[in-house]
């Protein structure tokens, strides 16, 4: 079997998705738009390309985006199944190009449509649409998957020491208010934590011990972070009803979490021992939250949101 993924995969998490994939001995390749760079060759070309959008509401970097997805899947030749993660970064005559290359042209939307707009796309493009959205899914008929666990599980050791006690790194939004209040209840518990906002401008009236950098965080930095971490932390964007890759790091590193996301009571592995939610606007966070151990899942429950059986689901593997 052939499986091609394509997909922007700044953060890493979707190469995973090929991991598991090759791992099951599946031809699997993947399309990273990640890897896509353009330059303009000259101050014409850059001049050129702005009057381009403007009038004749074309952009030659995005021309050339999609004439490298097409160029690489050409190449690769036909695929049994083709899974594009943010569909929304390609144009519909594209997308209709890359179904031609393929028995099934799926696709899985990680984020809310209404910040990342599919409506393009809704009708005779994909044959499945999988969302991590409750809300979307039953309205759009869209078939619904949470995101995975892409880590090993660690084993749970009590006895370990942390640098921190709280650690959450977001970017400078609407998020920052409820980030700033939860650093102002944990200071009042006296409990530290460490909080990182990028950001290229300056935070504002906000705690000063929340840390801002400019410089992005890598995977291997934010992993660093969270195994250095008691708890982690997980502060939902207003448009957001899926859970984000944070709960499932949760899970994997077997550490308690806190999060403003009240859809989390919906899933089986929720254990109000393990995972605080707090209101964003008013965060109420009691101390004992900090002095329980962390309780294991049933393994059967953990399996089930593990990347081995995400890909099962959404490819339909035996």
């Amino acid at each position: 079997m052939k499986i091609c993924l394509i997909s922007f995969d700044y953060w890493g998490f979707d190469q995973h998705i090929i991991d598991a994939l090759q791992k099951q001995g599946i031809e699997a390749s993947h399309i990273n738009l990640n890897d896509f760079t353009y330059s303009y060759p000259n101050l014409i070309s850059r001049v050129s390309n702005g009057l381009s959008k403007v009038i004749l509401d074309k952009n030659i970097k995005i021309i050339k985006k999609q004439k490298f997805v097409l160029d690489k899947l050409e190449k690769l030749g036909h695929q049994d199944i083709i899974l594009t993660i943010r569909p929304d970064l390609l144009d519909r005559k594209t997308h209709e190009i890359i179904k031609t290359k393929t028995d099934r042209y799926i696709a899985y939307l990680y984020d809310s449509t209404k910040r990342f707009p599919v409506k393009h796309l809704s009708k005779g493009i994909f044959d499945e649409i999988f969302s991590f959205d409750r809300e979307e899914s039953n309205a759009y008929n869209f078939k619904r998957i949470s995101n995975y666990i892409y880590l090993p599980k660690k084993e749970l050791d009590l006895q370990e020491e942390y640098k921190h006690s709280v650690f959450m790194v977001i970017s400078n939004d609407d998020r920052l208010k409820t980030l700033d209040a939860v650093s102002k209840k944990l200071d009042a518990l006296n409990i530290d934590y460490k909080f990182i906002v990028k950001s290229n401008k300056g935070l504002g009236r906000v705690n000063p011990k929340i840390e801002r950098t400019k410089k992005d965080i890598g995977s291997e930095e934010m992993k660093n972070l969270i195994e250095n971490s008691k708890i982690m932390m997980d502060v939902s964007r207003s448009t957001n009803i899926g859970l984000s890759f944070r709960f499932f790091e949760s899970l994997a590193y077997q550490k308690k979490l806190i999060t403003t996301n009240q859809a989390v009571k919906r899933y089986a592995f929720f254990d109000p021992n393990n995972i605080l939610i707090i209101d964003p606007k008013n965060p109420e966070i009691p101390k004992s939250f900090f002095e329980t151990p962390y309780k294991p899942l049933d393994e059967d429950i953990y399996y089930k949101y593990t990347i081995e059986n995400w890909v099962k689901t959404v490819f339909g593997l035996e």
